[in-house]
């Protein structure tokens, strides 16, 4: 194959090295991830008590954890808004935008009055910055991979895209590292200041991310076809996706809801539920940190795998290990040991793993450059509301309905999981098409993509 003659090529100037990119698209996203994540620990055992206090601990975590899902809510937007400019004005403008958004959030609620020193005003503040976190988080992520797969050698975007899905589990630990190191103080100090201060703490990861990202150059495949955009006035890309790719929005959608929701049972409502049977919650802290380092390693080994074998197996293979976890998860936890709870939270993580691998480039190969962000970003996000946003919701609702027996949680996850072997097995392979750049004479990314050449670009980087 030869290199496209309109795309930056490894020695021009302009061009980042691919590794620097995905770099930059990892600790990025990690930063945005730690701010998200945070909230969904302190959901999950703070803040029922500190701003829904007059409700029984359940109905307060059914509270914290519904403020947790208008995050989710307010991600499609956000996605929206970024992927429209980011299809216009390209891809680096828009991720250092998203990271002060959600920074300046996260910052705000290590500040907030609690309910008992400033009312209902407390969790209607909590809720507003919650929003802004998922406006943020919304458009982050669909700049973040497509930076890495566009600027990735066609025969390598499944394990460099991955990179920047490796920020969610890192965003993970450090969050539930810095809660643990913070919730070892005596319970009265811990209710006090100390879960405020890894809210705090987001200002200086976020420096930390602006700096870095302010390094890389442009997508390549955004200037390619940014060069060759017609002169006449565009139809927006958030309209111009939904008429030319409704198909692959929905089945990316539904790609999502096993790998989305099983997240987040495994992440965050399990904290919830293994404190109710009677867990320690540093030990429940220490069971996801654990999991969370395996995150780490499975999530690129999928991602590579992807490239050699194609997204589908492995991602339905994820998605049928969820499925069959569903029930051993529970019957691990409830035996109270160490190492069940370790290894039923590790399985799950290593499931979840298979789907989100190699999702960047999957969802990222399903449209064509000028509505890539656009598209990309509305089938993950769309899912998110349904998903992740509800499951730990779903989850706790289910258990009060069923007196606490966790079978109906697991049915629950079942479920997810059919969703997404359904929509996978519908969706067309992309591993071996080329992501295109849209312009005159190329194919559309989505379909069998050629740039403008009529030929993949395979840039090799050293």
């Amino acid at each position: 194959m030869t290199d496209s003659p309109t795309a930056p090529g490894p020695t021009d100037p302009s061009t980042t090295p691919i590794w620097k990119v995905a770099a930059a698209s990892f600790i990025g996203t990690a930063v945005e991830w730690y701010d998200f994540f945070l909230y969904g620990t302190a959901a999950a055992l703070v803040f029922n008590r500190l701003f829904f206090p007059s409700f029984n601990p359940l109905m307060g975590t059914l509270a914290a954890f519904g403020t947790f899902a208008v995050g989710f809510v307010a991600r499609p937007l956000g996605g929206i808004i970024f992927g429209h400019f980011g299809d216009k004005l390209g891809r680096k403008s828009m991720l250092s935008a998203t990271l002060m958004i959600m920074g300046v959030a996260t910052f705000a609620i290590g500040l907030l009055p609690t309910y008992a020193s400033a009312g209902v005003l407390a969790p209607i503040l909590l809720v507003v910055l919650r929003i802004f976190q998922g406006f943020g988080l919304g458009g982050e992520w669909g700049g973040a991979v497509l930076m890495a797969v566009e600027s990735a050698p066609a025969h390598r975007r499944g394990f460099y895209g991955s990179w920047p899905q490796m920020g969610a589990p890192a965003g993970l630990l450090v969050a539930n590292a810095v809660f643990s190191i913070f919730s070892g103080l005596p319970e009265d100090q811990f209710i006090s200041w100390g879960w405020r201060v890894p809210f705090l703490f987001s200002a200086v990861l976020i420096g930390i991310g602006v700096f870095i990202r302010l390094g890389v150059a442009e997508s390549p495949a955004f200037r390619a076809a940014h060069q060759h955009k017609p002169a006449e006035k565009s139809t927006p890309p958030v309209l111009e996706v939904l008429r030319t790719y409704p198909r692959q929005i929905l089945l990316a959608m539904g790609a999502r809801f096993a790998e989305n929701g099983f997240f987040y049972i495994v992440t965050t409502f399990v904290l919830a539920y293994g404190t109710s049977i009677g867990l320690e919650r540093a030990a429940m802290l220490k069971a996801v940190l654990v999991a969370t380092c395996v995150h780490l390693v499975a999530i690129p080994a999928f991602g590579a795998l992807s490239d050699v074998v194609g997204r589908r197996p492995v991602y339905i293979g994820g998605a049928v290990g969820c499925a069959l976890l569903a029930f051993p998860f529970f019957w691990l936890i409830d035996t109270k040991q160490t190492g069940a709870v370790w290894l039923a939270i590790s399985l799950g993580i290593i499931a979840h793993g298979a789907m989100y691998g190699p999702q960047a480039s999957f969802f990222s190969e399903l449209f064509g450059t000028r509505v890539r962000y656009s598209g990309a970003s509305l089938g993950y996000q769309l899912a998110s509301v349904f998903a992740g946003g509800l499951s730990p919701l779903v989850a706790t609702g289910l258990l009060q309905a069923t007196d606490n027996a966790p079978w109906s949680v697991s049915l629950y996850m079942v479920g997810l999981a059919l969703v997404t072997i359904v929509s996978v097995y519908l969706s067309a392979e992309t591993f071996r098409e080329g992501i295109g750049t849209d312009v005159p004479g190329g194919a559309p990314g989505g379909a069998p993509g050629a740039d403008a050449s009529g030929s993949e670009s395979r840039r090799e980087v050293a």
